[in-house]
Order: structure tokens, then sequence, then C-alpha cells
């Protein structure tokens, strides 16, 4: 690795950093270069349409006669993804008929921004830094025993809101809109790993569990286990939060960089910080 560290140094000056974010990759991309850093660019994740309009259909039309009580949006682009179905389906007027009877509540700005479109009620937005927790906390105000909660899935299940709601009575409907796969082009993954293994990577930053896993799926795919874990070992990983660093953990990986709050920002300002030495 070339990491040299120097007394005032605070810059990320010609280190190379692993991205392995889909969505906000070239968003990383573009801070990685603009403190001096270089990026490495290897998604692990695709975003993969999984909306059933059938079964979209089919809750509105139960719910004519057995309404939600909360509706949980989670991401913006899950918003504009339903509206996508009812609208093809002539029935967002019905759709927008329920949100208006029952509560809403968003876990951060992408969110809040799709349904203002639509000219949606919000009735709990969740704070800064607009994770899980925030959301709970919004739901602590909301008696949720017997009533019929509809959550947006981003991704794949939220099961620490899922577990949290079904403990306090609530009944769960998930609405999937779309979801995490490997990329079809896995080639920089494995690009990934060579350049782990020869030392060329300086640090490697995860977004998300998901990329976690997928990074080691193929790794084990290949039998390129253990190779994978010893590349890591010798450089810096740096986990977006709580939930990643666990998934990190999972695979024996040691975790030198966790943002709190644990947002973009400060994930690269800890990242930049701990490169050069600040």
């Amino acid at each position: 690795m070339n990491i040299h560290h120097r007394s005032g140094e605070i810059a990320v000056h010609n280190k190379t950093i692993a991205i392995l974010e889909s969505r906000l990759g070239e968003s990383i991309a573009h801070l990685v270069r603009k403190h001096g850093g270089i990026p490495f660019s290897a998604p692990a994740l695709a975003e993969i349409p999984d909306i059933d309009p059938t079964h979209i259909a089919e809750l509105l039309h139960k719910w004519n006669t057995a309404p939600p009580d909360i509706f949980i949006f989670q991401t913006g682009v899950g918003v504009k993804a339903l509206f996508s179905a009812t609208d093809a389906l002539n029935l967002s007027d019905q759709l927008l008929a329920q949100l208006e009877a029952a509560q809403v509540v968003v876990r951060g700005p992408k969110p809040t921004a799709a349904l203002c479109l639509r000219k949606v009620r919000i009735d709990g937005s969740a704070k800064d830094p607009y994770t899980t927790t925030e959301v709970l906390s919004e739901l602590d105000r909301m008696p949720l025993q017997g009533k019929q909660v509809v959550v947006q899935r981003y991704g794949e299940t939220n099961q620490e809101l899922q577990k949290v709601l079904e403990e306090r009575g609530a009944q769960v409907i998930e609405i999937a809109t779309y979801r995490w796969s490997l990329p079809e082009n896995i080639a920089p993954l494995i690009d990934l790993m060579d350049a782990l293994e020869r030392h060329h990577i300086d640090a490697v930053a995860f977004t998300s569990a998901s990329q976690v896993s997928n990074l080691f799926s193929v790794a084990q795919q290949k039998g390129r286990l253990q190779a994978l874990q010893d590349g890591l070992s010798y450089t810096l990983v740096a986990s977006i939060g709580p939930v990643c660093t666990a998934a990190l953990h999972k695979f024996g990986v040691s975790v030198d960089i966790e943002p709190h709050p644990p947002k973009l920002g400060p994930f690269i300002n800890a990242l930049k910080g701990k490169l050069s030495g600040s």
C-alpha cells in the first residue's frame, strides 16, 4: 500500500479508494477526486424493478374495505415506482385517497420530495440522519397495536423495522418496488480482488450490507474467499454504518472507519481523515 502519513496533511492525494456503490457511485467518485484521491469503481449492486402490478391492484381493491392505517415510504425511487404502476393501472386516484385517509411516514427528503409531487400530506418525517432509528422515533407517537402498516421496501426487507413493528402489534404489509441483485457484469468486482491482492487499493468504501454480501458471494463462486479476506486485511475498510459493519464482521473483516452519523458527507470526511493521518 502507498499510504504515507505526514503531520498536518489533510488530503488523500494519489490514494486509491474502491467504491462499491452503484446508484451514488459517481457522486462518491467525484468527492474522492475532489479531495485528490483516485476512485476505483467496482459496483456490487444492480437495482432491478420488482413491482407486481397485479399484486398492487389486488391490494388497492382490498384496501377499499380494509384500508391501511399507516404508510411508511423509505425511498424516493420506490415512491416513483409505485405511482408509475398505479398510473398504468389507472388507480393513482384511489391510492391518493387511501393515503389521505391514513398517516404517512417518510424516511427522509427523497421520498418526501416524490410524495410532494403528488401532493401527499406527510404526517411524520424521520430526522437527520434518516435511518431506521429515526423512523421508529416518529412511530413512537403513533399507536401500532392492531394497526395495518404498509411498508415500501427498498432493495431488501428492512428486518429491523419489520421486527419492531410486529413487536408493537402491527400487521405489516410490504410493497416491493425494486430489489438488489448482482450486476450482470461482475468483472469490476474480480478486478477489485486482483487489485487488493496486489496491494494497489488504499481503502474500500462499503455503503450497504448488500454490497458486502455480493462481493463475498462472487469471491466464494470464484474460489477466492480467503484471498479477499486477506486483501481486505491489508487495506483500510470503511463502512457507512452499523448494519454494514455487522455484515463485514460476519465475514471476519475488521472495520477501520464508521462515520457518525451514518451519512455520505461524514463518511467521506472520515475516510479523508484516516487516509491523511489527520
